[in-house]
């Protein structure tokens, strides 16, 4: 008797062209997230409503973060290509919106259909790749995928501040196109995948856990409002307790619906029963909260710092972006050749630590090669966790988990990551006035200083006669009643360089006391990689795993079937027998 042979269930060229398609989306998805934040000063000017910025990232943070679990999960029901359609169709109907925004309300409420969209586009790429390829194949494609995500992260700024500085394109306001270049680039991605992505169909028939649905909007909603807000109003303001208060309760009301919901809860208690689940759970945390962090502060300090303009500050960072690509490409040639995953989540973690301590040595006038070799350290570091990480979950976790698994891992970095945010940029702006005032305080005494300020000629410049005035007060906490904002330091391009130095280190100061705690916290990450167990990688794609197994349960049942059957001949042999007895 002669076994089938199982023919692959995708050709090489139908899975080039899906993996095109999936980065051009992620691409989209990731660009998304960097490009705004360059160019909302404009747009809130545009539309009249800069006072409401904070809202247009927010909406956008809260859907995608909400989007991710549940794209996994309803992944793992209903398919992956209905819901990769339904994402890239969001963010492509949100983009086109976000374009024709009238008001900061209008584009808040765009931004969050987008953001529904973009949970899913950079989910199911990961989680469609697990399912058409095996671990040790999928290296390859995934070091491609985050090595997209590392220019993105580079030709955000700079996109976003090309597009902000022109007031005319094709008949648009230059900032509109942000969104409107979404549209032809996402329908492209959606007609390779409606026409290329035949996935076998799944629909089990299994309860949705809208107890963990409600709960988690409950949990998240409230807790990135102040995540976001709770620096402009003040963390021990009522509107954040009373915040924090509903999402202390929807987070225990998700833990609890998800115990009652078993193998039907949004995050199943059982996958993080898996080892390497539940570590590398607790290392996506901690990293995202040290790597956002981190990269919150950097751009930061490139434009107050060392002055630099929004798109020259995003290309400061391709020396992260190379690192990204050189180290993901590298482990991901090592993982194919050897099967051996363990080590680089350990390296990746150690080099972020290095590289965090390295940029927290920053100052004003540090030269930019410093910062270069410290992006550098930054990016390897990034490239050896994220790609490995994600392989390790996927590799850990059963098949029919694979959409579930997936989105947890990203679910729980975006948590970390949106935490540490908030809390690095409220230590720096709680902490910034008292370095700039140790600043002024060190200057005063040099002599270049005290001429610029004693020369009657400084006086004729606006913002210089604002700074004189602010030493006069005797105090940073004058800098408001003498027109300046530490929120908006555009001033400092028009001050005397002299009057300016204390300002930029004063941020310079901030800025890297930032980036050392962030170091610090991300020893947390290397302590998590320690212990990720080395699970041999699979041979086969999640799909294969799964068909396989479909043919052995039917060969089984094939089986008993075939035992049943011939028990009933034998009974029927035998009944004549018992009766000629009688």
């Amino acid at each position: 008797m002669t076994t089938a042979v199982s023919a692959p269930l995708l050709s090489r060229r139908q899975i080039n062209l899906i993996v095109g398609g999936l980065m051009v989306g992620m691409f989209l998805a990731a660009l998304d997230q960097m490009i705004v934040a360059t160019a909302i000063r404009t747009i809130g000017d545009d539309l009249n409503g800069l006072t409401l910025q904070a809202w247009v990232t927010t909406a956008y943070l809260i859907a995608a973060t909400i989007s991710t679990p549940l794209y996994g999960k309803l992944s793992d029901i209903f398919g992956r290509k209905p819901l990769y359609v339904l994402s890239i169709s969001s963010f492509v109907v949100g983009s086109l919106l976000c374009g024709t925004a009238t008001s900061m309300f209008e584009l808040a409420a765009y931004r969050a259909i987008q953001g529904l969209g973009a949970g899913g586009l950079m989910a199911l790429a990961l989680i469609i790749l697990g399912d058409m390829l095996s671990p040790r194949e999928r290296t390859k494609y995934q070091a491609l995928f985050f090595g997209v995500w590392g220019v993105a992260s580079v030709l955000g700024p700079v996109l976003g501040g090309f597009f902000a500085d022109a007031d005319q394109l094709l008949g648009f306001a230059g900032w509109r196109w942000i969104f409107l270049m979404n549209v032809p680039l996402g329908a492209i991605a959606l007609f390779i995948i409606l026409r290329v992505l035949h996935l076998p169909a799944t629909h089990k028939r299994v309860a949705i856990d809208w107890w963990g649905v409600g709960t988690l909007v409950v949990a998240i909603v409230p807790l990135l409002i102040v995540v976001e807000q709770g620096r402009d109003w003040g963390w021990t303001s009522p509107s954040v307790l009373v915040l924090s208060a509903v999402a202390l309760v929807g987070i225990l009301g998700f833990v609890r619906a998800e115990l009652a919901a078993g193998d039907d809860a949004l995050l199943p208690p059982r996958i993080f029963r898996n080892r390497t689940v539940g570590v590398s759970t607790g290392l996506n945390f901690i990293m995202g909260f040290a790597m956002f962090g981190a990269m919150a502060g950097l751009p930061l300090y490139m434009q107050i710092a060392k002055g630099l303009s929004p798109t020259a500050s995003g290309l400061a960072m391709l020396p992260m972006t190379f690192g990204i690509i050189t180290m993901a490409g590298l482990s991901a040639r090592v993982i194919h050749q050897t099967g051996r995953y363990r080590v680089f989540p350990i390296i990746g973690t150690s080099l972020i630590v290095i590289a965090s301590i390295d940029l927290s040595t920053l100052s004003a006038d540090s030269p930019l090669w410093h910062l270069f070799v410290g992006a550098g350290l930054f990016g390897l570091g990034l490239g050896g966790v994220m790609q490995p990480n994600m392989l390790a979950v996927q590799n850990a976790v059963e098949p029919r988990d694979m959409g579930t698994g997936s989105a947890s891992v990203m679910f729980f970095r975006q948590i970390g990551g949106s935490l540490g945010t908030a809390v690095f940029l409220s230590i720096l702006f709680g902490t910034v006035g008292g370095d700039i005032g140790n600043e002024i305080s060190a200057a005063s005494q040099t002599p270049a200083f005290q001429q610029v300020v004693s020369d009657p000629a400084t006086l004729t410049n606006p913002v210089d006669a604002a700074i004189i005035q602010t030493l006069q007060a005797g105090s940073i906490d004058g800098a408001q009643d003498a027109g300046l904002s530490l929120d908006d330091t555009s001033f400092l391009k028009e001050a005397n360089p002299v009057l300016a130095s204390p300002f930029r280190e004063g941020f310079a100061d901030a800025i890297t006391r930032v980036l050392l705690i962030s170091g610090f916290i991300g020893l947390g990450g290397v302590l998590f990689s320690l212990f990720i167990p080395h699970v041999p990688l699979r041979e086969k794609s999640g799909l294969e795993t799964m068909r396989d197994e479909d043919e052995a349960k039917a060969a089984v049942s094939d089986a008993a079937g075939d035992d049943d059957a011939a028990a009933a001949a034998g009974d029927n042999d035998v009944k004549p027998v018992n009766a000629a007895d009688k």
